[in-house]
């Protein structure tokens, strides 16, 4: 098994084990001759005695090397060891695999996603401008730099005779994700194949996981050719999802006709997405799974309450103000009885001075003559008197006697050298 410090071609050593694949090995590595960083692919070497496989590797490393285009990773050299070994010499691309950063974040933001799936497809157009189709578009053949770059990596060297197969684990665990209905069935590919594959890709960054899962890759590309993916998140903008689900049809006939008709609808939706965000209309921030779990209801965090954003003081607020409303409906309650019990037992009728300054009273609501009063004390009353004692010298009149005259009245003189004013125990008439 080779490893850094291993030379290939007597040119190529290899300095630091970078990623690995079913089928081969990638290795950071130093061209002595031109003393620069390469990346150097090695296969297995349980492939290379198969005859088919090495023409298959040899005649796509020379169709990679003539795409020329930025967002493709150039083949600089290939070679083969005395021992049987067969290598490619890649361009170093400084840069991280897609699936990576949605495994460590969760997931894209719309503007970025949308950029990405531009540059792809523009590396896809140009690959199929030159007659290949790549076959094995998912997160972890797009590398993406610092500077947001990505590039399209691996063009299928040891996928190229099983990536339609759903029966071999090792060959499609990773593709079956992204397979198109098509590809999964064993038909015909072309470029809509690697249009299908990109919106699924797409469908991954934006929710955080893939459209489709399953307990074997059998089963998730059944579901590629049966179902729908469950639908995208509704504050996306629409733009956004036309994308997606348009390059995800069944047909491929309703797919984006290229990968360059893609991209120019991916830098739309990217535009459209950053005037919804200046405008508020969709969120600006990275979103996180789709499964991700929510705050539970009645929760505050860090702001309004759930309901509504009503701040959490104000059920507590209403519920003391209904509390005070029913302890003063009782006292009226016993204030207005109090009055009606005491009818039949003599009161003390108020003087002159108090009757210039009598309890608040008025019309009972049955209409007629008789008086209903209220819990209010007179003026001469003291402050702190209770409302509800009857006996007092500041007690409102029974409910048969005469309604005694406004608070805007003169005193009443007292008629006849009389100290008290009859009493009219009638009941005046309706």
């Amino acid at each position: 098994m080779l490893g850094p410090g291993d030379v290939l071609g007597d040119r190529y050593r290899l300095d630091e084990f970078v990623a690995s694949g079913g089928m081969g090995q990638v290795f950071r590595a130093t061209d002595k001759t031109l003393n620069r960083t390469v990346a150097v692919k090695v296969l297995l070497p349980g492939l290379t005695s198969d005859a088919e496989f090495g023409s298959r590797f040899r005649a796509e490393a020379r169709i990679m090397a003539s795409i020329g285009h930025k967002g493709v990773v150039g083949v600089y050299d290939y070679g083969e060891t005395p021992e049987g070994t067969m290598f490619l010499v890649m361009a170093f691309v400084d840069g991280r695999p897609l699936g990576e950063r949605i495994t460590r974040e969760g997931g894209l933001s719309a503007v970025e996603t949308m950029a990405i799936v531009a540059q792809a497809a523009d590396a896809l157009h140009a690959a199929h401008s030159n007659g290949i189709i790549h076959r094995d578009v998912k997160p972890n053949n797009l590398l993406v730099g610092d500077n947001g770059a990505v590039t399209l990596v691996d063009f299928g060297v040891a996928r190229s005779s099983n990536v339609t197969s759903v029966t071999k684990v090792n060959a499609v665990i990773g593709t079956a994700l992204y397979m198109s209905p098509e590809q999964a069935s064993g038909k015909p590919i072309a470029p809509s194949t690697d249009i299908y594959a990109l919106g699924a890709v797409a469908y991954h960054c934006l929710t955080g996981g893939p459209p489709f899962t399953g307990n074997s890759p059998l089963e998730i590309a059944i579901k590629h050719l049966q179902d729908d993916p469950p639908p995208l998140p509704a504050d996306l903008s629409g733009s956004v999802r036309a994308l997606v689900e348009r390059a995800m049809e069944k047909d491929p006939a309703d797919r984006f006709p290229t990968a360059a008709a893609l991209a120019a609808a991916a830098r739309a939706a990217q535009d459209q997405t950053i005037q919804d965000q200046e405008q508020g209309v969709v969120p600006a921030i990275p979103r996180r799974s789709a499964t991700a779990t929510a705050p539970r209801a009645g929760t505050v965090v860090g702001g309004p309450g759930p309901s509504g954003g009503r701040p959490a003081w104000i059920p507590v607020a209403v519920g003391v103000a209904l509390l005070v409303m029913a302890v003063g409906v009782v006292m009226a309650v016993i204030a207005l009885t109090g009055g009606d019990d005491k009818k039949d037992t003599p009161s003390t009728v108020p003087s002159a001075t108090q009757s210039a300054a009598p309890a608040t009273s008025g019309p009972a609501p049955g209409g007629g003559g008789a008086t209903r009063t209220t819990a209010a004390p007179s003026a001469s009353a003291s402050a702190s008197a209770s409302p509800s004692t009857a006996t007092s010298s500041a007690a409102p009149p029974p409910a048969t006697s005469q309604a005694p005259p406004p608070t805007t009245a003169p005193p009443v003189e007292p008629t006849g050298g009389a100290t008290t004013p009859p009493v009219d125990t009638s009941v005046p008439a309706a």
